[in-house]
């Protein structure tokens, strides 16, 4: 696995953590935890996924979807329908 660059992850941490915080009404550190052991963060982590083609939004689309889901492929982002 290719792991992306630091800076990289941390932009999109940044910007998923405030959507899940404000949305969710959780905490930043609670909406951290939440989004750095999802399967969503660990497919973002990983460079061969591609998924920094996506924003800020659909990188919190598929979280959603994942929690609701259980996997984020089901997202519609990923699926390409």
């Amino acid at each position: 696995m290719k792991r992306l660059e630091p800076e990289i992850i941390d932009y999109y941490d940044g910007e998923v953590v405030e959507m899940i915080a404000n949305k969710y009404d959780y905490s930043n550190m609670e909406a951290l935890r939440i989004f750095v052991t999802s399967k969503t963060h660990e497919m973002l982590e990983n460079e061969e996924c591609g998924l920094t083609a996506f924003g800020a939004g659909a990188i919190f689309e598929m979280w959603e979807v994942e929690m609701i889901t259980g996997d984020p492929r089901n997202c519609i982002y990923i699926r390409g329908e």
